[in-house]
């Protein structure tokens, strides 16, 4: 009996709790970036369990009413189980109660998508068959039916076609006018480019295929036969025909386990201001982020005593010249490597050379060229290269390709079409005379 008050207490605040869910709960729905009929059962349901929790906290404090305490209490249960499954559906789909499970039970460390192969590509439809896949495995996770961003739909043809809070996204004929291909083609650094910059990006082949098929009317029905062919697109159809069943996107983190570091080192490296955490739950493998600017060799020094744990670093934007490489080479276990806006030059990247778990390395901003690029050929594993703004010129790019056929290599500097009507000349009102 003597915990009877602190029942009242844990009611008391379960109720406001429940109320302001529903208050803040109303707030984000008017975002518009989620389905409206899902959305408003899991409203509805929200604020019958605020009703309840009012209701029981009520006959709580009413000797005459407690009797119906024990089947309000069994209504909430219900209720907050129901509402916390429709909320949780809402915001990681439908299946984000068995996905977990897949991936722990799965024999990989990788996330796959499924795309089947087009048998006869020519007589494939060009929207069903080569362009939905694309928008499936790149664009449901924003515009699908759990969510909505920007009110826009791609995985319903009558929402897509009418476009989003902005207006239209496709204008048939017109892929350049199109405000669905301008989003694409935005730096991936930019707030509004296609797919976020944290989600699988677009492929050249893939936005070559989008604006092939607007540029030839965006329709739903139209097979791939009816339509000019360029080159760059045949090379594109073709490579349907062969696509893999499973299209894996490594996590870049090692199957293999390994023992914890040192807390008492990891301490040791938290005091001289770097984020070193582990990389996901349950994992003793550590990524690194250096948030002072002006960074030592001394203080890349202390990162040595976690080789073995540290396979993600982010040194980004600091001051770190090729004698900060020399001590990474040692660091073999790295899979993400970023190095962007650094003043590291070919020669610091022939230390990398040592890097064989390597998968992912930045290297935008920095004056590496060809030569330097060259010296990690040897690098099998290497899935992704971000090549922007470097010493690379546009002879090289062919040459790098060549030796990282398996690589994704970006060079950034994407363009948008200027055109007329995207600005107004504003001038000035003649002066009378």
């Amino acid at each position: 009996m003597h915990l009877q008050p602190s029942v009242n207490v844990i009611l008391l605040i379960g109720m406001i709790s429940a109320i302001l869910s529903c208050i803040t709960g109303f707030v984000l729905f008017q975002a518009g970036d989620y389905d409206e009929d899902a959305v408003n059962l899991h409203q509805w349901m929200g604020i019958g369990v605020a009703l309840i929790s009012v209701a029981l906290y009520y006959f709580r404090r009413k000797t005459s009413l407690q009797k119906w305490q024990l089947p309000l209490a069994l209504l909430l249960v219900t209720l907050i189980f129901i509402t916390g499954h429709l909320g949780g559906s809402i915001t990681h789909g439908s299946d984000y109660l068995t996905k977990p499970m897949e991936d722990i039970f799965s024999n990989d460390s990788t996330v796959s998508f499924k795309r089947n192969p087009v048998t006869n590509v020519q007589e494939a439809v060009v929207y069903t068959d080569v362009i939905a896949p694309i928008f499936h495995e790149k664009c449901y996770s924003c515009h699908g039916a759990a969510k909505q961003k920007g009110k826009l739909r791609l995985d319903d043809t009558v929402a897509m076609m009418k476009g989003g809070k902005d207006g239209i996204v496709i204008v048939p004929r017109k892929a350049d006018n199109s405000e669905l291909v301008k989003r694409i083609l935005l730096p991936r650094e930019e707030e509004h480019h296609m797919a976020p910059k944290e989600k699988p990006q677009l492929t050249e082949q893939e936005i070559g295929l989008i604006k092939w098929w607007i540029d030839n009317g965006a329709g739903f029905s139209d097979k791939v036969k009816q339509f000019a062919q360029p080159e760059k697109i045949k090379t594109a159809l073709l490579s349907l025909q062969t696509v893999n069943e499973e299209k894996k996107i490594d996590m870049d983190v090692p199957k293999k386990n390994v023992e914890a570091a040192d807390e008492a080192v990891l301490q040791k490296i938290r005091g001289k201001g770097i984020v070193i955490e582990p990389v996901s739950q349950n994992s003793n493998y550590l990524s690194a982020n250096f948030v002072t600017a002006n960074i030592s060799n001394q203080d890349i020094l202390l990162l040595l005593p976690v080789k073995n744990q540290l396979i993600w670093l982010n040194l980004n934007n600091k001051n770190i010249t090729d004698s900060a490489l020399s001590v990474l080479s040692q660091c073999t276990a790295l899979t993400k490597l970023q190095l962007s806006n650094t003043n590291i030059t070919d020669a610091g990247l022939s230390y990398l050379k040592t890097l064989g778990n390597l998968r992912s390395l930045s290297l935008v901003g920095t004056k590496i060229t060809v030569s330097g690029i060259m010296q990690l050929k040897d690098l099998k594993d290497l899935q992704s290269i971000y090549l922007f703004r470097t010493g690379i010129n546009k002879t090289g790019w062919d040459e790098i390709k060549k030796a990282f056929p398996k690589a994704s290599i970006d060079s950034g500097g994407y363009r948008v079409p200027y055109f007329a009507d995207d600005t107004t000349l504003v001038k000035p009102a003649p002066v009378k005379k």
